[in-house]
């Protein structure tokens, strides 16, 4: 399972398990989050110039981390991709949620073994 690490406002760090989908092509990576939880929150805090954040996925010595500047995005179309690509990796469609939003993070390194 993957980690999305943000900042809370007092600089420490925020973990929490994600479904992340990524998009190597676009360089971006999307996270799909109700509107009103921490980590969305901590993302709008860090402002229009986005937020640093790392994602992070572990399986036994192999591993993965993209870095890179995230953004809360609500409009309706990329929301429901993300949904859409949500859905393709992980082989379930979440349930509607009116107060779904997407983080989206433009990947400038990424990171790993295999």
């Amino acid at each position: 399972m993957p980690t999305l690490t943000t900042l809370r406002a007092n600089g420490t760090p925020h973990v929490v398990p994600v479904g992340v989908t990524y998009d190597a092509e676009q360089r971006l990576a999307r996270i799909i989050a109700r509107k009103d939880s921490t980590k969305v929150k901590n993302v709008l805090a860090a402002g229009t110039d986005g937020a640093r954040v790392p994602v992070c996925q572990v399986d036994r010595g192999r591993w993965a981390t993209l870095e890179g500047v995230a953004r809360v995005r609500t409009d309706a179309e990329t929301v429901a991709d993300a949904v859409r690509r949500y859905a393709e990796r992980y082989g379930r469609t979440p349930q509607p949620n009116p107060d779904r939003v997407m983080i989206e993070i433009a990947v400038t390194r990424a990171l790993g073994r295999a």
